[in-house]
């Protein structure tokens, strides 16, 4: 599975939340900054080709939609890079920097802990 640029991301997030549009319904997701009509629609284009989104065609109207689910996505680019770039790939150093910086609650950590214990 293919890195995807920013924007490629951009317009993915649009299309997972959005699960099927036309571009000219993903285009008011873009505002900041805007994007064009053109630019969405040639973005879309580059995500087919590498894969990541199909459509459905009714006459000269495409319906795009995702193929790549973004868990899967998310788990081989996204956290795999934040691991490696920010937390010398330890979740250990993850769960760390949130506890630290006050972006977890003890009830929080518990819940992870019993969902830890319950997958063994």
């Amino acid at each position: 599975m293919e890195k995807l640029t920013a924007k490629e991301e951009e317009v993915m997030q649009v299309l997972w939340k959005l699960e099927q549009a036309y571009v000219k319904d993903m285009i008011q997701y873009f505002d900041n900054p805007p994007l064009h009509y053109n630019t969405v629609s040639t973005i879309v284009r580059n995500l087919e080709e590498k894969g990541f989104v199909g459509h459905r065609a009714y006459g000269n109207t495409h319906e795009y939609y995702p193929i790549i689910e973004k868990e899967a996505y998310q788990n081989k680019h996204v956290m795999t890079r934040v691991l490696a770039n920010y937390f010398d790939n330890s979740y250990k150093n993850l769960v760390s920097y949130f506890a630290q910086n006050d972006k977890i609650s003890a009830d929080e950590l518990r819940e992870i802990l019993a969902l830890i214990e319950k997958g063994k």
